[in-house]
């Protein structure tokens, strides 16, 4: 099959890698539909993380179940998938408290490489959702970005406990954070205040229901959050970057008693303890269990009462993803999406 393998940093090629098969009787393989290119592989592709040697890239993926193993129960060849960039089993203590993402039998769906023709999805009773049928054709961007981003982002409104007469923050204008303007505003919340300053970012966050923009930056962000809030700051902010700066203008734009979702990949952030102490703000976070909230997202993509493949801006043949992995690198793409030929 052709699939994307990352050779070192800026060298991303498409090119032949072996057939998932399946390893494990809970194993399916998936012929997949679409993938894309997510922030947290730009890390890599900028040499930021470190590989050792050529890498297969995807974690994000919709698709159609080929074949199952003999103990897979509740997924069937032909059921059209979304699944989570963390395989679960969903069944142990710490996925039925709802974080499927660090359940006990986790898998990182990295290292498997969904940006390809077909993928290996292990635990596919507990990592896969299928959806009511085979989805129009309109829809399956937005199945596509539940994967993650729009998992990731609603993960990060709920951590932060965005909701009715609440104001919002969001820290990082990128795919994860612009659905996090999606959700706290589903979610109920009142105001959605946005840090950015890219004028198509802006304008998407508008679509996604933000009311007010920043397009200041840390400790200047924050005074001018200040001024809209009565100089008390945000009762919820969304962190989605995971740099000490990013960490930081969150913290400073909570009001005390106030919650941060942070959901950025974290690199080299550190906490400084008094600050964090004296601050009085909540914070919860970490890779989302986008499988809690798969069930739900569906049904609403599936009734049209969200719209999140707007995110992408870019949909190329699954042959030109180094073009898109320039474009998101070089911001002229918010997100990419990728189709395999099959």
């Amino acid at each position: 099959m052709r699939g994307v393998v990352l050779h070192g940093p800026g060298d991303i090629r498409v090119e032949d890698r072996p057939d998932p098969e399946i390893v494990e009787p809970t194993d399916a393989i998936i012929r997949v539909t679409a993938a894309c290119v997510c922030g947290s592989d730009l890390w890599p592709y900028r040499g930021i993380d470190r590989g050792d040697g050529p890498s297969p890239m995807g974690h994000e993926y919709v698709g159609v179940v080929e074949r199952v193993g003999d103990q897979v129960g509740t997924i069937k060849v032909g059921d059209f998938v979304v699944g989570s960039f963390f395989a679960s089993d969903n069944t142990c203590e710490i996925c039925q408290a709802g974080y499927q993402s660090r359940c006990v039998h986790a898998q990182p769906i990295g290292p498997f490489g969904t940006q390809a023709q077909y993928a290996r999805i292990p635990l596919a009773d507990g990592t896969l959702v299928a959806t009511p049928g085979q989805p129009d054709a309109d829809l399956v961007p937005s199945l596509l970005a539940a994967s993650d981003v729009l998992g990731t982002g609603w993960f990060a409104a709920v951590a932060a406990e965005a909701g009715p007469g609440k104001t919002v923050a969001v820290v990082g204008d990128g795919a994860v954070g612009l659905l996090g303007v999606l959700a706290a505003r589903h979610l109920g919340a009142e105001r959605v205040v946005i840090f950015s300053r890219h004028a198509d970012r802006q304008k998407l966050a508008a679509d996604f229901g933000a009311t007010d923009v920043i397009t200041e930056r840390g400790d200047q962000g924050v005074a001018q959050l200040k001024e809209l809030t009565n100089g008390l700051g945000a009762h919820s902010v969304i962190e989605a970057v995971g740099t000490q700066e990013s960490m930081m203008q969150a913290i400073r734009s909570t009001r005390p008693g106030g919650h941060v979702g942070y959901v950025g990949v974290s690199h080299d952030v550190q906490l400084p303890g008094e600050e964090l102490f004296f601050s009085g703000v909540h914070l919860h976070g970490g890779p989302a269990p986008v499988r809690r909230f798969l069930p739900r997202l569906i049904e609403l993509i599936w009734d049209r009462r969200i719209d999140p493949g707007k995110v992408f801006d870019l949909d190329l043949p699954l042959e030109q993803a180094a073009e898109g992995y320039r474009a998101m690198d070089e911001r002229r793409a918010i997100k990419t999406l990728l189709r395999p030929q099959h």
